[in-house]
């Protein structure tokens, strides 16, 4: 078996997605009902999801299994190919060896397709007509059009403003797939006309398009929430990326010292390290999982730990996460999907567990190892992914100075060839670096809920 790129074939496809549930030492503590403060039920959920993704959301089996007709559309690009960056290697002269997981092959050019098609089916299969959501950089909003336009179901996505003048052609794909897409916050909503009131010129955030698309959903009884990350069930759904490579790298008869991925809201890295937790919980594997985030926006590595709001307008269930305050407004860097105040509430309680580790880094550094990265391997990533990268080169530079063999898997979750107006700000030298005065992250913290 080639080392250079390894695949697997249709049949070793996961059929099942992995819970990490069912074998975390300690679960995060309960969601809770925003105005009661209790702990949240199914019903308090129905509003905005369909039952069966309700119960995914508080399973504690292992193994959901994949249904069929999700099964044949992953099947369009699943299982995705893991690559040995060998070129890379060379230029780092490292002894370590550096694998990634390639998601930039599915349709939508992100992994963010994993879960969309899940959750979509599982609202058609409801009598769902139409789905709301938010999205950061717009990879999340084309994975979920495109799903939508599998299952024939309506599609509204409220876009971070920044992103949505930053990646206008994101937006063009959204479009093709028939969705309807507002630059957040908009006027289509309360919570978008109150905060374009206390700043018209606002670039808006994730916590604010969650709003929205939140309202959105409770208006209307043939319209649904969807969410691309944060949640358990979403993780879930991205755990093929970690079932996958884990067979993947033992074809190659190998298994990583570390595996690493960037890190916004949390499924990114959830999907590719929780079943490498399942080893290091389970079976004691001496594996590393390392979640990588901007500096802008410092969630795990700066945040607090305890119940904070999904989103600004304290529409969504208080979750016991790492979180820099619903109020926060991050800098507009040129990574949309990692510009979140709050991360999973599973990946939260495996940082603060010492299971999982987390790193932040700038956007010109960020940049400076993506831009290595595609002049080595031909594939230009997605800014997002690009800090995963920048992580795993510091850990290949790291085991050179060392003199030990390492093996490395990261997710590169999306190529970033609608990213190049990114690029030509970084190759123009305009790149500027927003890290996070301490007053700030106190302002930001300052009004967290009272439980």
């Amino acid at each position: 078996m080639s080392e250079t790129k390894i695949l697997l074939t249709e049949k070793e496809m996961p059929t099942s997605w992995y819970n990490i549930q069912a074998d975390m030492p300690n679960l995060p503590k309960p969601p809770l009902h925003p105005a009661t403060k209790q702990p949240v039920g199914p019903d308090d959920l129905k509003p905005l999801f369909p039952l069966e993704l309700i119960k995914q959301e508080m399973s504690r089996e292992r193994w959901i299994e994949i249904p069929e007709e999700v099964q044949e559309i992953y099947k369009i690009w699943r299982p995705s190919p893991v690559i040995r960056a060998r070129r890379l290697e060379k230029v780092l002269d490292t002894p370590a060896k550096i694998y990634y997981k390639y998601e930039g092959v599915s349709p939508s050019g992100s992994h963010k397709l994993n879960t969309s098609v899940a959750q979509v089916y599982y609202n058609k299969k409801a009598g769902i007509k139409r789905l709301a959501t938010e999205t950061g950089a717009g990879q999340w909003g084309v994975a979920l059009s495109q799903a939508c336009n599998f299952f024939g179901l309506e599609c509204t996505v409220y876009m971070v403003k920044v992103s949505y003048q930053q990646k206008p052609y994101r937006r063009s794909m959204m479009e093709i797939f028939g969705a309807n897409v507002f630059a957040s916050p908009s006027n289509q909503t309360n919570s978008g006309r109150k905060a374009l009131e206390i700043n018209p010129e606002s670039l808006g955030s994730l916590g604010m398009a969650i709003s929205e698309a939140c309202e959105d959903a409770v208006s209307r009884d043939d319209t649904n929430y969807s969410l691309g990350s944060v949640l358990n069930h979403v993780t879930m759904h991205q755990s093929v990326l970690g079932l996958e490579a884990r067979e993947q790298l033992a074809k190659a008869d190998t298994y990583p010292d570390v595996v690493i991925a960037c890190c916004g809201g949390g499924t990114n890295f959830g999907g590719i390290a929780f079943p490498f937790a399942h080893d290091k919980i389970v079976n004691g594997a001496k594996v590393r999982l390392i979640a990588v985030e901007p500096s802008a926006c410092p969630t795990l590595t700066r945040g607090h730990f305890g119940y904070d709001f999904g989103d600004v307008a304290g529409f969504t269930p208080l979750l016991w996460m790492y979180t820099l305050g619903k109020d926060f407004m991050p800098p507009g860097i040129h990574s949309g999907g990692l510009r979140y105040h709050g991360a999973s509430p599973l990946v939260s309680q495996l940082v603060h567990d010492g299971i999982a580790e987390a790193r932040a880094y700038g956007q010109t550094a960020v940049f400076n190892s993506a831009t290595l990265f595609a002049r080595s391997e031909g594939l230009v990533p997605a800014p997002e992914s690009s800090h995963a990268i920048h992580c795993a080169i510091e850990e290949a530079l790291a085991a050179r100075e060392a003199g030990e063999a390492r093996t490395i898997l990261f997710n590169l979750s999306g190529h970033g060839l609608l990213d190049l107006p990114s690029y030509d700000t970084f190759l123009a030298g305009k790149l500027i670096d927003f890290p996070l005065p301490e007053e700030n992250l106190k302002d930001a913290l300052e009004h967290l809920p009272q439980v």
